[in-house]
């Protein structure tokens, strides 16, 4: 197994398999997963836009 892949689905702080190879984390400056999002929310999504702003200090 990937040692990335075992960290996402075993250490991450959003635990559990990956459902689709549209998975999506977010990872802050340190490295931390901070956001797990489901495959079907698209990349540009409100919620994805607004939490990548909020990790970069924008909001």
């Amino acid at each position: 197994m990937h040692p990335l892949y075992h960290y996402l689905t075993t250490q991450s702080p959003f635990p559990g398999e990956i459902e689709w190879n549209f998975q999506k984390f977010l990872v802050n400056q340190e490295g931390e997963v901070i956001a797990r999002y489901r495959p079907g929310l698209k990349p540009l999504s409100p919620q994805i836009v607004q939490d990548i702003e909020q990790a970069l200090g924008k909001s």
